[in-house]
This record gives C-alpha cells, sequence and structure tokens, in this order.
C-alpha cells in the first residue's frame, strides 16, 4: 500500500489550483495511507496557551497532503473515495479566534488542549470545562479536488469540496467529488477528533491522524458539489447532498436541489423527490465559519430511496 506522509512538507500544499505538482499517482480501486498534520499545520504544540495563538502563520494554516494523481481521470468524470480508517493523535486543540468564528468578533481569543483516547476527548487545562467528555468521533474537515482553472486558498470551501468540515466524513463514509482536471488532483487535510454541526467558533478538536483511503473512478457521470454515502444520526445508511454557496439560503436550496437529482437517478419525479425532502430529509448546517461559503447538508436514509427498487 502507498503512504503519503503530509508531515513531510514536500507533500503539503496551501492553495487550490489545477497546476499543483501531485507527489503520488494512484490507479483506480487502489487504496492509499495518508498520514495528515493538524489543521495549524503542526504550528501549535501541545504546551501552548492562548498567547500563543499569536504566533500563528496564517498562510500556513490548513496545509493539504497532496495531489494526488488519479490515472484516467478526466474532466467530466466523478471521484468515488471510500474512507476505510481514521486514527487520530492522542492530543487535540480547539481555540476562539477574535477575528473568526461565527460571533466574531464578540470573544477574545482562547486556546483549548485536549487529551484524546480511542472513546473521548478530555480538556486538560485546568478549571475549563472540567470533567466534561467529548465522545471521539473522527472525520476529515477537507477533502478536495483541483478547481478547472484559476487558484484560490483553503477556505472557503468550493463546489470541488475542500473545507467542508462535514462531520459525516467519518471511516466507512463514501464521498463523491467532482473531477475537473486531468488526474483530478486529490487532497486532503484538517482532521478531528470530533465536531459539531456548523462548527460555530470556528474549530473543532483539531489534531492530527492516519488515514487510509480507496480511490475509485466513475467514468462519464459529472456531479455539480459532493455527494457522500454514511451513517446518519439515526444508524442508519444515508445520501447526503450538499450545497456550497455564499449564504446559508443559496446552500440549503442547492443541497435540496442535489438531493431531487439523486432521487431521480433512483427514478423519482421531480414532485416525488421533493415531497420526499420535505418529509423523510434532513437539512443541517454542516460548516457556517469558513465565509463567505457556507455548506449545508440534506441527509435522507437510503431505505427510504431504495424501497421502491425493492418492491418492484
Amino acid at each position: 500500500m502507498k503512504v503519503i506522509d503530509g508531515f513531510k512538507n514536500e507533500n503539503l500544499h496551501f492553495r487550490w489550483s489545477p497546476a499543483n505538482i501531485p507527489v503520488e499517482h494512484v490507479s483506480p480501486g487502489e487504496t492509499l495511507t495518508i498520514k495528515i498534520p493538524d489543521s495549524s499545520t503542526k504550528q501549535i504544540q501541545k504546551d501552548f496557551n492562548s498567547e500563543d495563538l499569536k504566533k500563528i502563520d496564517d498562510s500556513k494554516v490548513d496545509a493539504a497532503v497532496g495531489p494526488v494523481y488519479v490515472d484516467g481521470a478526466e474532466k467530466g468524470d466523478t471521484l468515488k473515495i471510500e474512507i476505510k480508517s481514521i486514527e487520530v493523535g492522542t492530543w487535540g486543540w480547539s481555540a476562539i479566534m477574535k477575528d473568526f468564528g461565527a460571533l466574531s468578533p464578540e470573544f477574545d481569543d482562547r486556546l483549548v488542549i485536549w487529551d484524546i483516547n480511542k472513546t473521548e476527548a478530555r480538556c486538560m487545562n485546568k478549571g475549563f470545562l472540567d470533567n466534561v467528555k467529548i465522545p471521539v468521533n473522527p472525520f476529515l474537515g477537507i477533502i478536495g479536488t483541483a478547481p478547472g482553472n484559476g487558484e484560490f486558498g483553503m477556505i472557503p470551501p468550493r463546489n470541488f469540496g475542500g473545507n467542508m468540515d462535514n462531520k459525516f466524513l467519518g471511516a466507512g463514509s463514501v464521498l463523491y467529488l467532482p473531477v475537473n482536471v486531468n488526474g483530478a488532483l486529490l487532497s486532503f487535510a484538517d482532521p478531528h477528533a470530533s465536531q459539531g454541526d456548523g462548527e460555530v467558533c470556528g474549530t473543532a478538536i483539531e489534531t492530527s491522524c492516519t488515514a487510509v483511503v480507496k480511490v475509485d473512478l466513475i467514468k462519464g457521470k459529472a456531479i455539480k458539489y459532493p455527494r457522500i454515502e454514511s451513517r446518519g444520526n439515526a444508524g442508519t445508511d444515508c445520501i447526503i447532498s450538499m450545497g456550497i454557496e455564499d449564504s446559508l439560503e443559496k446552500s440549503a436550496k442547492a443541497a435540496i436541489w442535489e438531493m431531487i437529482g439523486i432521487l431521480s437517478e433512483y427514478g423519482f419525479s421531480r414532485e416525488e423527490a421533493y415531497i420526499l425532502c420535505s418529509v423523510a430529509g434532513n437539512l443541517k448546517i454542516s460548516e457556517m465559519v469558513d465565509m463567505p461559503d457556507y455548506v449545508v447538508s440534506m441527509e435522507l436514509d437510503k431505505n427510504t430511496v431504495s424501497s421502491r427498487n425493492a418492491s418492484q
């Protein structure tokens, strides 16, 4: 199995661009192991305090491991990325930053350090969040392909993926991404040990990880936004559509339209799909801090959509 070590600077990039040089090539169906640093790109250390946040170079945040060139991928195809496993680090951090987050600038800077084991995270800052246990639910905050043209920062997310901060992207999930350039140029970053929908203060429990992913290719099928198949909150298999636009309203509408499009692939009419979205779909604000773009997801139980074919 090929291994890409994101703790080596030569395997990192800080911009989304079709000009990025691949650090590895894979064939469809191949599995990769990827070592991914935390979102500060190794700048924050376990012994740091809130004053140390001033040392952070924002231009070096959210470095992505990659890109990976997928053999045979061409514009108009779709990548299928199956997340096989995510093993997070033994410690992590969260931060309030005065110039970032949903309620910026209402709070002063504060750094929180977490001790992480396989099942839970505990705050290590004395007198802060004492005795609080956060269940560990690892996922990858950033997975993306290259844009068709232009160059973009790691924030905000875009239609090719990137900084989606969608907690459905954990082990066992399958992500579908559009291919905009030859080779797709796939990259990974921003591991989280846990996060609430919205990531409202601007950070999750940020940590490092080792992820194992299987990369596959669907030829001749183009999609506009990323899609996910994952375990839903009720513990059942779900389809998740996403809208990534410059307002929550636009993102929500885009997620609904995306789900209607997905349901049409299962044989539902537009009207049937719209009703299903209303009676069985769940809209979620997945990410609202990487402005100016927002991520809204719609979750729908896969049994709901597959029942039609099963009954025929």
